[in-house]
């Protein structure tokens, strides 16, 4: 089993673009796409599962890329981690899972995480992106160069800084380094 988490700075930095782009290129993945929001969308159901691909909405995008199934959670910060873990019973056991959430890292050690970074919001970054951040692997934003900028350093910062000039069309070198991270 995989678990990649995607988080970014704000609304329309690419988030859903990114994870919509390595469903597109990790076919071989079959992954199960999770969208955590803390804002209510359904009513008094935390998770509801979309089964119409299109371009309505994230959850019919992630379908429309290629993933197996996708959910939407939304939780407040205090029902967050029960939400997620009875979404988690009704995955299949060993599905990949790719999140697009920032909030997630506080009860969740993915095998990767890729935060984008991008122009946020006009009330400036989300709170949780700072956080989320420390958590990172590497930064993907856009950009004129496909290459990776390479590690920052051994401490404990970034890996890696992937520059794309569309979020939603993985580079060779980014799929293949997520490959590389998620195999043995």
């Amino acid at each position: 089993m995989a678990i990649i988490v995607v988080g970014g700075g704000g609304r329309g930095v690419g988030k859903t673009a990114l994870v919509c782009g390595l469903i597109a290129a990790l076919p071989e993945f079959a992954w199960t796409a999770i969208k955590i929001t803390s804002h209510p969308h359904l009513g008094p159901e935390p998770v509801w599962e979309e089964t119409s691909a299109g371009q309505r909405c994230d959850t019919t995008r992630y379908l429309a890329a290629g993933a197996a199934r996708a959910f939407l959670v939304a939780a407040t910060e205090d029902d967050l981690s029960q939400t997620f873990t009875a979404l988690r019973a009704a995955c299949p056991p060993g599905a990949n899972l790719i999140l697009e959430s920032n909030r997630i890292l506080g009860f969740l050690k993915p095998d990767l995480c890729l935060m984008v970074e991008g122009q946020p919001d006009p009330g400036g970054p989300k709170p949780s992106f700072a956080p989320a951040l420390r958590h990172a692997d590497a930064v993907v934003r856009r950009g004129l160069s496909a290459q990776p900028a390479g590690p920052r350093n051994g401490a404990g910062e970034l890996n890696s800084v992937f520059e794309l000039a569309d979020l939603g069309q993985i580079s060779a070198e980014l799929a293949a380094w997520v490959r590389s991270a998620l195999r043995p």
